[in-house]
Formats: structure tokens, sequence, C-alpha cells
């Protein structure tokens, strides 16, 4: 599974020089928890996200007895202020389990997905949660739906358990077990396939 088959598109983003508070108006109404900013040529050149926001915004309260007034440096108003930049960003092509490996290893919770530097989607830790809760029915559609483009109808049992694939060929082709199982790994949900011989066809 690639990045293209799972992000957002087309992507919500903001310019440098947008309001914080229209940024933060914008992760609120969407539910979004980072925004990409771009130039006027609608090019990469940083991230927004809510820990960037609410990061030195929010003044103690003063009623809290051991706290005492201090100075406060000039409250941030742009974007291009609290941007975290550079950032990183992936293509379209990036297999998913390294974009999820890198969301891992980052400690972020948002990958812009670029074409050049130019933005195209984004994928975050919500939508690869969304894809592992796909029910093993709409899975195993999917698969057989892609194993009878290649192999026509009838050809293949499927089962899915858990999001794990196991698939049965009529015909004892190891080639084209290899392939089905290509195809079935790249089925949104699939956290793994397995093919049979044809041994194990229920009325072999």
């Amino acid at each position: 599974m690639r990045a293209r088959d799972l992000m957002s598109a087309p992507v919500v983003t903001v310019h440098p020089w947008a309001p914080v508070k229209e940024v933060a108006e914008v992760l609120a109404e969407h539910g979004f928890t980072a925004v990409p900013v771009v130039d006027e040529d609608e090019r990469l050149v940083g991230i927004v996200t809510e820990a960037d926001l609410i990061r030195g915004r929010i003044p103690a309260d003063a009623r809290t007895a051991h706290r005492r007034p201090e100075p406060r440096p000039p409250v941030e108003t742009s974007v291009e202020q609290v941007m975290t930049t550079p950032v990183s960003a992936m293509s379209p092509g990036t297999d998913v389990a390294d974009l999820c490996q890198a969301l891992v290893d980052a400690k972020i919770r948002a990958m812009p997905i670029v074409d050049g530097s130019r933005v195209v989607g984004i994928v975050t830790r919500g939508d690869v949660v969304r894809v592992l809760a796909r029910s093993d029915a709409a899975i195993a559609a999917d698969v057989r739906h892609r194993l009878e483009i290649y192999g026509g109808t009838g050809r293949w049992k499927v089962e899915v358990h858990d999001g794990l694939v196991r698939i049965v060929d009529r015909y004892d082709d190891e080639a084209d077990r290899h392939v089905a199982r290509l195809l079935a790994l790249a089925v949104p949900g699939v956290v793994g396939a397995d093919t049979v011989p044809v041994g194990a066809w229920p009325d072999s």
C-alpha cells in the first residue's frame, strides 16, 4: 500500500503570513492535528501542529497562589512565527510501512505528501488507524475484486481474519500465487497475506 492510497486530498493549507488564530480555527473546525504551510507558489515551507499553537500561548491563571506575574514575551501572531520548519515530507509512492515508521520515529502525527515541493496530500496517524479498523468483510471484498481482475472469477477463495488474508488458488501456479499475495498486500487494511497450494481448495 502506498501513501496515495490513504492520503487525504485535496489538502487544506495555510500561508506563513496567516494569523495564528485563523489556523486555530481551521484545526478546530476540521478536527485536524496539523496543517501544512505553503508559500505563494504552493510549495511546502513548514507545518503547524496543535503543539505549535498551544506552546506558550495560554497565560497562567493569576489566581494560582504560588504563581507570581512574570513579564511575558510578545505573543506570536503569524503562522511564520510558530510553524515547524524545516518539515519532513514524503512522495505519493512511499510505502505506507515506511511512512508509519517515520511517524513513530519522529513522534509526529501527520506527514505531508508532496509531488516535487507541491503539497498533494497528507497522511495522519488517524488515517492509518482508520485503515486498520476496516472490517474483514470489506477487506475480503476488495481482495476478491483485485484477484478477479487479475485471474478471472471463480478461481480464488479468500478468507480474512483480523486483517490477515488467506488465499487459495484453484490452479497450482506459483507465479500467480505470488502476484495474488502482492495484490492482497496492497489492499487497505491488510496486515498480512499468504497463499496456499491447490490442495487446500475445499473440493479438491
